[in-house]
């Protein structure tokens, strides 16, 4: 009987004892991840600090640019990915002084042309294509607690790059600015390039199609010319172009990413 009394007593101070919840601590993990992306942007050839007759002097900016690039992301927040790109100039036709520096290819009107080869007038378009390929890393540094995925993001990159001027006829033939010759008048360089970079990466919390992250870009490139014979009579240029050439690029770009794992998962800690 006193067993049972005793029982009933602590049954009965457990019942009007206050209860307290138990305490839970939310954090969110940081996510380790392949990547994929797609880029876009602007590039200005900077004026001051590039080798004269550099692609500031050659071509009108800005330029546009196109590129994809892959990486991994760390639980640390250390990123590493390569990235290839394609620069263009924004304007179809922005070589400048186009029909000086190819006198024996342009007439001497006062719209130049090219006279096709039944001589018809041609038009030719030229600009610059860029084709470059890097590699490198960055660190993410976070903001907060609430996203520790995403903040302010420093990057360091080092690749080659290759340029040259494009010509584009209309349906006339101009074998002045075709094949081989085209090659005397291009302007071909290829070089080394490195890139520092500062921006903000982003990277949801619930969709996985929400990521992203917006940088500028400073860009060195040391570059020469790769014809044995190049003419440019503003340049006043007929043979080998034997100029080491420094170009400066400033880029704003936006890549839109596709993290190749879900997204980060809440861990639970109940005491």
């Amino acid at each position: 009987m006193r067993l049972k009394h005793i029982l009933l007593t602590v049954c009965l101070m457990a019942a009007l004892m206050p209860k307290t919840a138990a305490q839970v601590k939310l954090t969110q993990d940081t996510l380790a991840t392949p990547i994929i992306g797609f880029n876009f942007g602007t590039v200005f050839p900077s004026d001051k600090l590039s080798t004269e007759n550099g692609m500031y002097d050659l071509y009108e900016s800005p330029f546009l640019n196109f590129g994809l690039e892959a990486g991994y992301k760390f639980k640390s927040n250390w990123i590493v990915s390569v990235e290839g790109n394609l620069t263009f100039g924004a304007k179809e036709d922005n070589l400048r002084n186009k029909a000086e520096r190819m006198p024996a290819a342009f007439s001497h009107d006062t719209v130049p042309i090219v006279i096709g080869a039944n001589g018809a007038d041609a038009t030719a378009s030229c600009y610059n294509r860029m084709l470059s390929l890097r590699v490198g890393g960055g660190k993410i540094i976070t903001l907060g607690h609430k996203n520790p995925n995403s903040g302010i993001m420093v990057g360091l990159y080092g690749g080659i790059m290759q340029q040259k001027t494009i010509f584009k006829m209309n349906d006339e033939k101009a074998p002045q600015l075709q094949d081989d010759y085209a090659r005397l008048y291009d302007h071909k360089r290829r070089g080394f390039t490195l890139t520092e970079s500062v921006g903000y990466w982003f990277m949801s919390n619930k969709a996985n199609f929400l990521n992203f992250h917006v940088t500028f870009e400073v860009t060195q490139c040391w570059n020469h010319s790769v014809r044995d014979y190049v003419i440019d009579e503003v340049m006043n240029l007929h043979g080998p172009d034997d100029t080491k050439y420094f170009d400066l690029f400033y880029s704003f770009k936006i890549t839109w990413m596709f993290p190749l794992k879900g997204k980060t998962a809440y861990d639970y800690y109940f005491f």
